[in-house]
């Protein structure tokens, strides 16, 4: 299955049906009156985040999703059908745009959650509506309410507790292989992950998610690379990652240019919790380890674990501070008290 983070898509609700204009006409009824029923509502476009989706594929192969209009009005008082709604199922964690691709209409968090998008029309009054003892024979109806049209995007950012960042071949997609059951693609070349992909990580009994994106470099906020555009995937991370490669020549360079990269990306990224991790140590003997973690430390101002996703040195310590940081990011969050549940 192919990965698509960001789709266009044409929506449009039914429009409301017409109300008839009718009388009764029977032999042996002498007053028969109006009797035109009211038109049917128009049908609505609705969105709702379904469990099993973790990409937007298939609005890449429709884009149009049109509701049904509502049937008419007819004579002896019967009402027109409404039209049919249409449902938009989207993956958990997409986010609904308006057409400048700025203005957030919902963000679809939790599985089975709904919102209306655009909404059908209502259906036109028949004279039977307009019946009254000054007016016992009127002959008018109201049209049917046109329906809305709009246009959407809907982009995807991926649900994870934790996000990867680094560099192209900094190991994070070795990394999220030797932690999960994930099978990302593994290359001694560039730009080897195409798109994100997430990995079940296990540590004491706990299980968390890992979120692996695409390497960042120097002018991705401005295109260069893949760009910074999977970026969107690590903003729901409680923590954030930065693997850097010890085996590189310039360290401090690397550690620098990834941290420019999400301060260029803005919001709240750059002040997330971030954990910083020398990767690649099985290459480097204990001097190089030395110089390599007294350079990065000093680069960074704090301090700078050590670990190598090939010999898993120092990886469940890695995932164990990742899961302090989880904990306490769910606990700055978590409510004071417990909603009310909702009553009718």
């Amino acid at each position: 299955m192919k990965f698509l983070d960001l789709a266009k898509v044409y929506i449009r609700s039914g429009a409301g049906g017409n109300g008839c204009i009718s009388f009764r006409r029977e032999k042996y009824i002498e007053y028969g009156g109006p009797d035109g029923g009211d038109g049917g509502n128009g049908g609505s476009v609705w969105a709702e985040a379904v469990d099993g989706l973790n990409t937007l594929i298939d609005f890449r192969y429709q884009q149009h999703f049109f509701a049904k209009n509502g049937q008419p009005g007819m004579g002896r008082q019967r009402t027109g059908k409404d039209g049919d709604l249409i449902v938009l199922r989207v993956p958990v964690g997409t986010e609904i745009l308006d057409e400048d691709q700025e203005t957030v209409i919902a963000d679809m968090t939790e599985v089975g959650q709904r919102v209306q998008l655009a909404r059908g029309g209502n259906g036109g009054f028949g004279n039977l509506h307009f019946k009254s003892a000054t007016n016992q024979a009127p002959r008018r109806a109201n049209p049917g309410q046109e329906g809305v049209e709009r246009t959407l995007w809907l982009r995807l950012k991926l649900i994870a507790d934790v996000g990867l960042l680094g560099l192209p071949n900094a190991g994070k997609s070795t990394f999220l292989a030797a932690t999960s059951n994930a099978r990302p693609k593994i290359a001694d070349y560039p730009f080897t992950t195409l798109h994100p992909n997430l990995g079940v990580v296990g540590v004491d009994n706990v299980e968390f998610v890992i979120a692996d994106i695409p390497g960042l470099i120097a002018g991705a906020h401005e295109g260069r690379g893949i760009g910074d555009r999977f970026l969107g995937h690590v903003e729901r991370c409680a923590v954030l990652l930065h693997l850097v490669d010890g085996t590189s020549e310039t360290i401090v360079e690397d550690y620098q240019t990834i941290i420019g990269e999400l301060e260029a990306y803005g919001g709240e990224l750059a002040d997330k919790p971030r954990i910083t991790a020398l990767n690649k140590i099985d290459a480097l003997d204990d001097e190089e380890r030395a110089a390599a973690l007294a350079e990065l430390e000093q680069a960074t101002g704090g301090s700078v674990m050590t670990m190598s996703g090939v010999s898993r040195e120092g990886v469940q310590e890695v995932l164990r501070n990742l899961r302090s940081q989880i904990d306490a990011d769910r606990l700055r969050h978590k409510p004071d008290t417990e909603a009310e549940p909702w009553r009718p």
